[in-house]
Protein backbone atom coordinates (compact mmCIF):
# COMPACT_ATOMS: atom_id res chain seq x y z
CA UNK A 1 0.00 0.00 0.00
CA UNK A 2 1.70 3.77 -0.90
CA UNK A 3 0.23 6.51 0.92
CA UNK A 4 0.71 10.17 -0.43
CA UNK A 5 3.52 12.36 1.03
CA UNK A 6 1.96 14.01 4.73
CA UNK A 7 -0.84 11.18 5.27
CA UNK A 8 0.57 8.30 6.14
CA UNK A 9 -1.00 9.22 9.80
CA UNK A 10 -4.10 10.70 8.26
CA UNK A 11 -7.98 9.03 6.81
CA UNK A 12 -9.35 10.71 3.45
CA UNK A 13 -11.63 12.91 5.73
CA UNK A 14 -8.97 14.48 7.59
CA UNK A 15 -8.80 18.22 6.56
CA UNK A 16 -5.21 19.52 7.29
CA UNK A 17 -6.20 23.22 6.79
CA UNK A 18 -8.79 23.63 9.22
CA UNK A 19 -6.80 20.99 11.60
CA UNK A 20 -3.86 23.78 11.48
CA UNK A 21 -6.23 26.70 11.72
CA UNK A 22 -7.40 25.25 14.88
CA UNK A 23 -4.05 24.77 16.49
CA UNK A 24 -3.15 28.40 15.27
CA UNK A 25 -6.24 29.62 17.67
CA UNK A 26 -5.25 26.84 20.39
CA UNK A 27 -2.11 28.60 20.43
CA UNK A 28 -3.18 32.11 20.58
CA UNK A 29 -5.83 30.96 23.37
CA UNK A 30 -3.32 29.38 25.47
CA UNK A 31 -0.78 32.89 25.16
CA UNK A 32 -3.47 34.74 26.66
CA UNK A 33 -2.29 32.75 29.33
CA UNK A 34 1.38 34.30 29.65
CA UNK A 35 1.55 37.09 32.42
CA UNK A 36 2.60 40.66 30.89
CA UNK A 37 4.85 41.52 34.16
CA UNK A 38 6.99 37.73 34.61
CA UNK A 39 7.45 37.07 30.97
CA UNK A 40 7.35 33.35 29.96
CA UNK A 41 5.07 32.61 33.76
CA UNK A 42 1.73 31.32 32.81
CA UNK A 43 -0.80 29.04 34.15
CA UNK A 44 -3.33 27.17 32.42
CA UNK A 45 -6.09 24.79 33.70
CA UNK A 46 -4.81 21.37 32.20
CA UNK A 47 -3.18 18.67 32.74
CA UNK A 48 0.30 18.88 31.50
CA UNK A 49 2.44 16.24 29.68
CA UNK A 50 5.78 17.44 28.40
CA UNK A 51 8.65 15.19 27.11
CA UNK A 52 11.84 16.10 26.19
CA UNK A 53 13.11 14.87 22.62
CA UNK A 54 16.36 16.97 22.09
CA UNK A 55 18.34 19.09 24.26
CA UNK A 56 17.88 20.74 27.65
CA UNK A 57 15.57 22.88 29.19
CA UNK A 58 15.03 24.44 32.41
CA UNK A 59 11.40 24.09 34.18
CA UNK A 60 10.79 26.93 36.37
CA UNK A 61 8.08 26.80 39.10
CA UNK A 62 6.22 29.85 41.01
CA UNK A 63 8.51 29.22 44.19
CA UNK A 64 11.42 30.06 42.10
CA UNK A 65 13.19 26.96 42.18
CA UNK A 66 14.73 25.48 38.55
CA UNK A 67 14.40 21.93 37.45
CA UNK A 68 16.75 20.97 34.67
CA UNK A 69 15.50 18.22 32.14
CA UNK A 70 17.12 16.74 29.41
CA UNK A 71 16.60 14.42 26.70
CA UNK A 72 13.97 11.53 27.77
CA UNK A 73 12.55 13.51 30.92
CA UNK A 74 9.07 13.93 31.38
CA UNK A 75 6.97 16.30 33.62
CA UNK A 76 3.35 16.18 33.97
CA UNK A 77 1.46 18.96 36.29
CA UNK A 78 -1.91 19.73 37.31
CA UNK A 79 -2.47 23.68 36.69
CA UNK A 80 1.09 24.93 38.02
CA UNK A 81 2.12 28.23 37.55
CA UNK A 82 5.74 27.78 35.28
CA UNK A 83 7.95 29.12 32.49
CA UNK A 84 10.00 27.07 30.19
CA UNK A 85 13.61 28.47 30.03
CA UNK A 86 16.16 27.54 27.20
CA UNK A 87 19.70 28.52 29.16
CA UNK A 88 21.76 27.28 26.56
CA UNK A 89 22.44 28.01 22.71
CA UNK A 90 21.35 24.98 21.75
CA UNK A 91 17.35 24.35 20.51
CA UNK A 92 15.33 22.20 22.27
CA UNK A 93 12.49 19.29 21.30
CA UNK A 94 9.35 18.89 23.14
CA UNK A 95 6.40 17.60 22.49
CA UNK A 96 3.43 19.10 25.17
CA UNK A 97 0.06 16.64 25.71
CA UNK A 98 -2.70 19.07 27.46
CA UNK A 99 -5.47 18.31 28.52
CA UNK A 100 -8.40 20.38 29.73
CA UNK A 101 -8.76 20.07 33.71
CA UNK A 102 -11.17 22.38 36.19
CA UNK A 103 -9.67 24.95 37.91
CA UNK A 104 -9.19 24.34 41.61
Amino acid sequence: MTFPPGSVFAERSFDGEAAQQEALVRLKGLADHFEKEDPGMHKTNTVDYSVVFEGEIWLELDDGKTVHLKKGDTVVQNGTRHAWRNKSEAPVTMLFFLNGAKEF
